[in-house]
């Protein structure tokens, strides 16, 4: 990569370090490392919101997800507005009100300490896998430049990452959140710019290509519960996970409760309401578009080059086999797609049937290759050769003009700095707060907590790392980490909602809390093929019914 580029990344990482090491400055109790002395303004809460979900994961994963399977993904999120308004006017004011440091201390004052120790529990298991796959997008960056190994790349981001966050607290991390944002929203419009740019034929033309290979269908109104991005999974689904993401997981409590008032920590939540679904759309209209510039441009038959190389060296007959048919494949989809687009333009609507029709066709047989070539890699390399997490690294390091490269990978590398840094400086807060503080050392002062709470962000640092070895290979990446916090986010809901119905009683919450946990293992396993967005909404739903039925029938138990 050019020396350019690497001053821009440089550049941007220095600002960010420096400026937050700054703000960390006479921090010296725990409130301030955690809360930051709940003195932050409404809109940097809000865009710290935003960054932490707009990590790395989401410029690599989604933004590959984007073109290979277009805009669908985008249904994930209608129901984060519901989302919003609900807590806005139930856990937000619940919680801020409670002055606690962690979403769980409030259900000890409701309940007792085990549903607050097991749901602390729950948050630090899901979380800590969800910063593993955060820390993985950008070593797949890395391993995609340097041709490195992936636990060499892993480490060498992520023990940067884990000494910054160390030495930061939620102060730091939010108002570096702040000027991602800014980063990451103008590097995807400059790399929307630069597609549309340099594609060969028109925009529009290019647009209804897309549409043939049904990448611009937003809406599917199918009812099934083995599809994964429905508009039904999306509004109940998506509506469960994300008022348990944004009302219980203490990522981001964390972040509304370090806001002045109730008043500002609700405007906070709104950001996200009316900003992420465009946001997001933007994400994935680059995936699309990348796939379009792929039809005119060179791509690789194998976008991780550790596998192409891999492949080619164990087995180069299969290889030459492969890539021979891969190289006649795309140039009749090429071909195939420029008859479109000239079919477009002189308006003649039956051959611009026909000629999409031969697109769509051959663009299956670049497809059919293309799984014979991921078969070959995960038949010599023994690992799954899912290689949606490659696709923008290899057109951002190979197409992309000098400079807006070096932009794009310090906001990936940004992304995840900030990203990493919330999630472990989250971690850190329940260890400390929900179990060490709880159970081991309820009397100390804040110095000897905030070493604790150091020494905790550490070794989660290291736990993290050790699950991102692992995440880069399991597919899409915003794929894993949804599967992962799916599958815990309903039970936990569950039992915030339990809190807020008056009668119910802690040994209700306690056991309707396992007995949600148990469902969703049980439909993992007995029917794999349900959808993970329905896992949420199967696990409040039987927390809320266990746990009411037992708070019923046992209504004088504590």
């Amino acid at each position: 990569m050019h020396w350019i580029n690497w001053a821009v990344v440089a550049t941007y990482l220095l600002v960010v370090v420096v400026d937050g090491l700054r703000r960390t400055r006479g921090t010296k109790n725990i409130e301030g490392y955690f809360l930051a002395n709940r003195s932050l303004p409404w809109w940097a809460v809000g865009l710290s919101v935003m960054a932490t979900q707009l990590s790395a994961v989401t410029l690599i994963g989604t933004t590959g997800q984007g073109a290979t399977d277009g805009l669908r993904f985008v249904q994930f999120y209608f129901g984060l507005p519901i989302a919003m308004v609900i807590l806005g006017v139930t856990l937000v004011p619940f919680l801020h009100g409670a002055k606690v440091y962690t979403a769980y201390e409030y259900l000890e004052r409701r309940f007792d300490a085990k549903t607050r120790s097991l749901t602390s529990f729950l948050f630090l298991l899901s979380r800590g896998m969800s910063c593993g796959t955060i820390i993985a997008a950008p070593a797949v960056v890395f391993s995609a430049i340097f041709g490195w190994n992936l636990v060499w790349s892993v480490a060498l981001f992520g023990v940067p990452t884990v000494i910054y966050t160390v030495l930061g607290g939620v102060q730091a991390v939010a108002w570096a959140d702040v000027k991602q944002m800014f980063v990451v929203v103008a590097a995807l419009t400059m790399m929307v710019v630069v597609l549309v740019v340099q594609m060969p034929i028109p925009i529009d033309d290019a647009m209804r290509i897309a549409g043939a290979t049904g990448r611009l269908q937003v809406f599917d109104f199918t009812f099934d519960l083995t599809k994964t991005y429905t508009f039904w999974s999306g509004i109940i689904g998506g509506t469960f996970l994300m008022l348990s993401y944004f009302g219980t997981d203490q990522s981001q409590v964390q972040r509304y409760l370090a806001a002045k008032s109730v008043p500002e920590a609700r405007s906070s939540l709104l950001i996200s309401a009316y900003w992420k679904i465009p946001l997001q759309a933007l994400v994935l209209l680059v995936g699309v578009l990348v796939f379009l510039f792929f039809l005119f441009e060179p791509a690789p038959m194998l976008y991780n080059p550790s596998h192409e190389r891999q492949v080619r060296a164990a087995e180069p007959a299969t290889y030459d086999a492969l890539a021979s048919r891969y190289v006649v494949a795309v140039s009749t989809r090429q071909a195939a797609a420029r008859a479109a687009s000239a079919a477009q333009r002189a308006g003649d609507t039956r051959a611009e049937t026909s000629t999409l029709a031969a697109f769509r066709a051959s663009d299956a047989d670049v497809g059919t290759v293309r799984k014979e070539a991921l078969a070959a890699a995960e038949r010599v390399t023994g690992q799954s050769s899912r290689d949606v997490n490659y696709i923008i690294p290899r057109f951002v390091l190979d197409h992309l003009p000098l400079g807006l490269a070096g932009l794009f990978l310090a906001a990936v590398i940004g992304a995840a700095m900030s990203s990493v840094a919330a999630e472990l400086n989250s971690l850190s807060t329940v260890s400390i707060i929900d179990f060490y503080r709880r159970w081991f050392k309820p009397e100390g002062s804040d110095a000897h907590y905030l070493l604790a709470s150091k020494i905790a962000t550490g070794i989660w640092g290291l736990f993290a790392c050790l699950v991102a070895t692992k995440a880069a290979t399991l597919g899409s990446l915003i794929e894993v980490v949804n599967r992962f916090g799916s599958f815990f986010y309903g039970s936990i809901l569950g039992v915030f909602l339990l809190a807020m119905i008056p009668r119910t009683r802690a040994f209700g919450a306690f056991v309707g809390l396992i007995t949600g946990m148990l469902a969703v293992g049980t439909v993992s396993y007995m029917a794999p093929s349900v959808a993970y967005l329905w896992y949420n909404v199967i696990g409040a739903i039987t927390v809320l019914l266990v746990g009411g039925a037992l708070s019923v029938a046992r209504p004088h138990t504590a």
